[in-house]
């Protein structure tokens, strides 16, 4: 009888990870992935964006079971099309929260990921959105932000970097909301104690598997709670710098198959 693999659970971010920068998974990544539920282990996408931005991404992996979706706020089961775990960021702390912010930098430019399966995305007047392939609807000004529950803020300045803003945002927002940044141009207010480790946690919890078992890959610091919860952490070549210090080993970037390179390493074909 073959040994059980070493990890059972994959556990993958996607923009800047395991998708390339034209949104798609390469076949080698798609290969490696096969050879994971081969051996009998699974691969769980934990990402920030929202389920109504990840639903074509699973389809388009073969993805039927559990997703961590809105930087852990919500746990998606693919199969049946619906959350079985979400957390809302108050509006009214929101609200305080940007008002803090701007007291200190000025003017921000937000949006929001509205919750639910089929959620909008809308974005205020002046606000840029990081991935222009993903849909968003601009409404006319900041109140019609919260015209329904919402799931997180982001968050942009004109002249602050993403860093300096998140720095900034943690520092006035205090334990109203978490801060992160989970890409270029994305600085993001969540509810206050809810991160991807949060949501893989509860996905892995569901599926019988403890965190020693589990293997993460990620590039930018909203990753960092997940590499602190899984056995092992792996960054891909071009992450962020806090990522790397807290990585267990750096592998290729996203655009050069850095996922599939680790993973057929830990499972080799028979």
């Amino acid at each position: 009888m073959a040994a059980p693999p070493a990890y059972a659970l994959i556990a993958t971010d996607l923009d800047g990870t395991l998708l390339r920068g034209d949104d798609t998974v390469s076949d080698r990544s798609l290969a490696a992935l096969e050879r994971v539920a081969r051996a009998g282990a699974r691969h769980l996408v934990v990402t920030g964006r929202p389920v109504p931005r990840v639903r074509p991404l699973l389809d388009g992996l073969g993805c039927t079971g559990l997703a961590v979706c809105g930087q852990g706020a919500q746990v998606y089961d693919a199969g049946a099309d619906r959350l079985l775990w979400s957390v809302r960021l108050d509006r009214d702390l929101a609200e305080t929260a940007l008002g803090k912010i701007e007291a200190e930098v000025g003017q921000v430019y937000a949006a929001v990921d509205q919750d639910g399966v089929d959620g909008l995305t809308l974005i205020e007047p002046g606000y840029l959105m990081p991935h222009p392939t993903l849909p968003a609807v601009r409404v006319g000004r900041r109140d019609d932000l919260w015209c329904a529950p919402i799931s997180k803020v982001l968050l942009r300045h004109h002249t602050l970097s993403d860093d300096e803003l998140a720095a900034t945002a943690r520092s006035a927002v205090g334990s109203l909301a978490t801060v992160t940044m989970s890409g270029p141009g994305t600085v993001e207010l969540q509810p206050c104690g809810v991160t991807k480790a949060t949501g893989l946690a509860l996905a892995a919890e569901r599926l019988g598997i403890t965190a020693e078992r589990a293997l993460a890959f990620g590039d930018m610091p909203n990753d960092i709670p997940m590499f602190d919860w899984a056995g092992r952490g792996v960054a891909m070549a071009d992450a962020h710098a806090e990522l790397k210090a807290v990585a267990d080993e750096i592998t290729l970037s996203n655009e050069d198959d850095g996922i599939a390179v680790v993973l057929e390493r830990l499972f080799p074909t028979d």
